[in-house]
């Protein structure tokens, strides 16, 4: 009887080990099966687009002054109109013609602002997902990485939809061109009549003068890019080899990319460059800075026009633009600083501020020829610190001036 009883343990552990072995190869099996799906879910992209827009337009709907889609079409003359009287007044300023701008302009909300510009952050990001990918989640990487990868895509995510309900709620008007795309098709005039209207209300201006002035603006990109066929490849090249050194070197930017973060978030700077530039390498720097250098004249140069020319179609100009500039350059709430300096949106308010001075001492000192030399090709786009010293750029171009 004891000796039978002895056996019988023995023989359940040999079971136990038997049912463990098999259990544990089946668990096995099944990490190596949802390893290989969720790497596969994981390589799809580093961020889910249309999660990301449904994020960003549900943070939009307690944004004040909604419109319906009735309310954004009995708008649509309004700009019809300006835009009528806009081209013409603006060709004959530039010298230029500008065909088709007009037909190809609409008004949308701030989801339909979003719904556009999703595109073009994906494929900003496009650019970087292939090295991107393979560092985040490298093939046979097993269920750990890829779980962690589909964490972080949740995370950029959000992100994302946050920066694009941020703009959303804060973007008047837009010259849509996507940089990155063989298509050489012309942009279209996006025209965000919600937040116009809350803008042109908060500033207690007249909207319809208002609408005019902020075409006048985008209409100025137009006219920026479509009579200068070589801007857009410019652009493009230098966006393409910068995002290209991003994704190659990303590897490196986690400790110093914290450390930079920390600083915006607090508002720590030395002035002498941004957070953005101390992640760079050297050859990412110089291209951030020429580009930088090129947007702050495409700002500062519209910006110009739109006070210029709307001398003549915008009534109370100056009113408007000293109130508007005004409220640009106001101080934001700690919040909205955190925000502008994280997401490199205060570098675009220096761009406006730098671009518009730039090209104002340009035209003081050298008339419409000078502005024309602005545009007559690559080798005449102001160099990073020339932005700062028109007198410098002056100098350099004078020799390319017909005599």
């Amino acid at each position: 009887m004891s000796s039978n009883r002895t056996r019988r343990p023995a023989w359940r552990d040999d079971r136990v080990w038997q049912a463990g072995f098999l259990v544990g190869s089946a668990l096995g099996a099944a990490a190596t099966v949802l390893g290989r799906r969720a790497e596969r879910v994981a390589r799809q992209g580093l961020v889910d687009w249309p999660a990301a827009e449904r994020f960003a337009v549900q943070r939009l709907k307690s944004a004040p002054g909604a419109l319906t889609p009735e309310e954004l079409r009995a708008s649509e003359p309004a700009y019809a109109e300006a835009m009528e009287r806009i081209v013409p007044r603006l060709s004959q300023a530039l010298g230029t013609e500008l065909p088709g701008v007009v037909e190809r302009s609409a008004v949308v909300d701030r989801a339909g602002w979003v719904h556009a510009n999703v595109a073009t952050f994906a494929s900003l990001i496009g650019q970087l997902e292939r090295e991107l990918l393979d560092q985040v989640v490298p093939t046979g990487g097993g269920l750990a990485k890829a779980t962690m990868a589909l964490a972080n895509r949740w995370v950029t995510t959000r992100q994302l939809g946050f920066l694009l309900g941020f703009m959303g709620s804060k973007v008047l008007g837009q010259y849509d061109l996507a940089l990155l795309t063989a298509e050489s098709k012309p942009g279209k005039l996006l025209f965000v009549e919600e937040n116009i209207r809350q803008t042109a209300a908060i500033l207690d201006v007249p909207l319809d003068p208002f609408r005019t002035w902020i075409a006048l603006h985008e209409t100025t990109h137009a006219f920026e890019f479509e009579a200068h066929p070589w801007l857009r490849p410019y652009l493009a090249e230098r966006l393409e080899r910068q995002l290209s050194l991003f994704g190659r070197e990303a590897r490196g930017l986690g400790r110093e990319a914290l450390r930079g973060l920390g600083r915006a978030i607090r508002g720590d700077s030395d002035g002498a460059e941004h957070w953005i530039e101390r992640v760079m390498s050297d050859e990412q720097r110089r291209l951030f800075r020429e580009t930088q250098a090129v947007m702050s004249l495409l700002e500062g140069f519209s910006d110009y026009i739109m006070d210029e020319v709307g001398r003549d179609l915008v009534p109370d100009v100056e009113r408007i633009s000293a109130r508007f500039h005004e409220r640009r350059n106001a101080r934001r709430s700690p919040f909205e600083r955190a925000v502008m300096r994280l997401t490199g949106m205060d570098v675009k308010l220096e761009q406006y501020r730098k671009g518009e001075a730039f090209v104002a001492a340009i035209a003081a000192a050298g008339g419409p020829a000078a502005l024309n030399r602005l545009w007559a090709g690559p080798e005449m786009m102001p160099l990073h610190g020339e932005i700062d010293e028109p007198a410098r750029w002056l100098a350099r171009t004078a020799s390319a001036a017909p005599s």
